[in-house]
């Protein structure tokens, strides 16, 4: 982070700090490669995109020393297609491309060349709503250009090497013919039983028992030779010259694909491994179910982004550090986190006071949540239409956006209010109809319901009835009304457990439901009279 960025004249947020390590340990110089990537084997759910937005913020933050930034993202499409996800459409189709390139796998939407370029054009499509831009890399245009022979050559070169250090972590060895590669049959296109892999003299032999086929490939014009994960994973960064790069925590332990990575890049590359940083799972949380892309169980950025405003996103990563596991929330908590979210806006501001370090981590995780790719903030902060309220009066309102907008016509002041409180309304009906428990949500009636008050009861209606009529234009806030109220309930000696069931009764058919005196304000009186028996 730039010195003048918070008055401790240092880094505060962890992107920052992995900005200054990656700078010391890789060296000090104009431009890095940070890299990312996934393989399309189904819908790509919210749960990849930690790592995506973990490079993008670790990005920014070297921007912001001045530095220039290649983020490269890899698809993984040369990788074998090994199961149908369940959520997808003509499954009997796509099960007759088991085994073979995911590229070659027909979409099964008919909207793009492949099933790989479906899932990766939707992905690539949601991230740029949120402000990240990645320079994608196909894997299988670069593995069938021949870009990696020589890549393949190394690996296939040092192949006792490469055996030494995964059968280090292993439980039982590699067998003693493994190779270091894998070949995608010239006859049936698939990789899954092939047997007796050889290499000599440039050539790569092989024998398919899925189909009977023994072929050779020239690893000069070959098309059909890949690389293992544990293999391509350190071969990519030494031919990208990969300075960062995060895993999860599932890559992370002693063993795993990075630490076997980290030796087969030197040992057989002769370069070395990026900085790494772990990051850990992100969930959901009030949708249901563990995402995977496989079983078809998966929620998607676009999912997320029907529930919170594109900054918003950012700014719930950004809030936690990378190695912390979190759940973003579709239940009632996302009305809590619409409201921490507008706290630490009201800091950045200096709307709300708080202690500077406090201050400080609020300004500079609201800066990386910009969608511009500079952390530049609004010079005014915006509207904040609280979103406990905003549901309120959309419910009131049958749900028109626009009528509910002549609600908070005085507050909204340019284009990016505009953009909050259009983005916010539309997210919280989205929530409203679809994830709010049911006693937040209600309906105003549209005529008097059938009630029985008791005399007493009956009395206060009709004092209410003249209060409204007589005082309305006179009362200023929720809490003038609320104290008239009460004296009427004192009036005729009732209690709020006598008149609030009541009220919320003849209103939304309802034993409960928002703060009584603001739910009649905002209804409006005319309304609260017509329904008032």
């Amino acid at each position: 982070m730039a010195k003048d960025n918070n008055n401790s004249g240092g880094p505060i947020h962890w992107a920052d700090f992995t900005a200054e390590r990656i700078i010391k340990q890789i060296g000090d110089k104009d431009s890095y490669v940070l890299a990312s990537g996934i393989t399309p084997s189904g819908v790509v759910h919210f749960g990849n995109f930690r790592e995506t937005i973990t490079v993008d913020f670790v990005a920014r933050a070297l921007r912001k020393l001045g530095k220039e930034v290649r983020f490269i993202f890899s698809w993984d499409d040369y990788d074998t297609f090994r199961k149908v996800p369940l959520n997808m459409p003509k499954q009997e189709e796509l099960k007759k491309y088991m085994y073979q390139p995911i590229v070659d796998t027909p979409d099964p939407f008919d909207e793009h060349e492949s099933y790989a370029a479906h899932q990766e054009k939707a992905y690539e499509e949601q991230v740029k709503k949120v402000g990240v831009e990645v320079e994608s890399i196909y894997q299988a245009k670069q593995y069938r250009a021949g870009t990696y022979k020589e890549g393949i050559r190394k690996a296939l070169e040092n192949r006792d090497v490469i055996a030494k250090i995964l059968n280090e972590h292993r439980t039982s060895p590699l067998a003693d013919d493994w190779q270091p590669v894998s070949v995608y049959c010239e006859k049936c296109n698939t990789d899954h039983d092939i047997h007796s892999i050889k290499y000599s003299n440039n050539n790569i032999s092989y024998d398919c028992k899925a189909c009977g086929h023994s072929g050779t490939e020239d690893l000069e014009i070959t098309s059909r030779v890949k690389l293992p994960w544990r293999v391509d994973w350190p071969m990519r960064w030494a031919y990208e010259k990969v300075d960062f790069e995060p895993g999860g925590k599932d890559h992370s332990s002693q063993g795993g694909s990075f630490s076997t990575a980290k030796e087969i890049v030197k040992e057989v590359y002769d370069w070395k491994a990026p900085v790494y940083l772990q990051y850990d799972f992100v969930s959901i949380k009030g949708a249901g179910g563990k995402m995977s892309s496989s079983t078809g169980n998966i929620i998607t950025v676009n999912d997320v982004l029907k529930i919170y405003e594109p900054e918003m996103v950012r700014w719930i990563f950004a809030s936690y550090k990378s190695n912390v596991d979190f759940a973003v929330s579709f239940d009632l908590d996302v009305v809590k986190t619409y409201e921490d979210f507008d706290r630490q806006e009201r800091l950045v501001y200096g709307k709300e006071a708080g202690n500077e370090k406090k201050v400080n981590m609020a300004k500079r995780v609201y800066e990386i949540s910009q969608l511009n790719g500079d952390d530049k903030i609004p010079s005014e902060m915006p509207f904040q239409p609280s979103f406990r309220h905003l549901c309120n009066i959309l419910q009131i309102n049958d749900g028109d956006i626009s009528k509910a907008r002549e609600a908070y016509a005085g507050e909204i002041k340019n284009d990016r209010d505009e953009r909050r409180f259009s983005e916010r309304s539309e997210r919280a009906l989205f929530w409203l109809e679809n994830y709010a428990p049911d006693d937040f949500k209600f309906q105003i009636n549209p005529t008097t319901p059938a009630i029985s008050p008791d005399e007493k009861q009956g009395q206060y209606l009709n004092n209410l009835k003249s209060l409204l009529n007589s005082e309305w234009d006179s009362i200023e806030t929720d809490k003038d009304l609320h104290e008239k109220m009460y004296e009427l309930m004192h009036d005729v000696e009732l209690k709020p457990g006598d008149i609030f069931p009541l009220m919320y009764n003849i209103l939304i058919s309802r034993e409960k439901g928002p703060k009584l005196a603001g739910f009649i304000r905002t209804i409006g009186k005319d309304r609260v009279l017509a329904l008032l028996p």
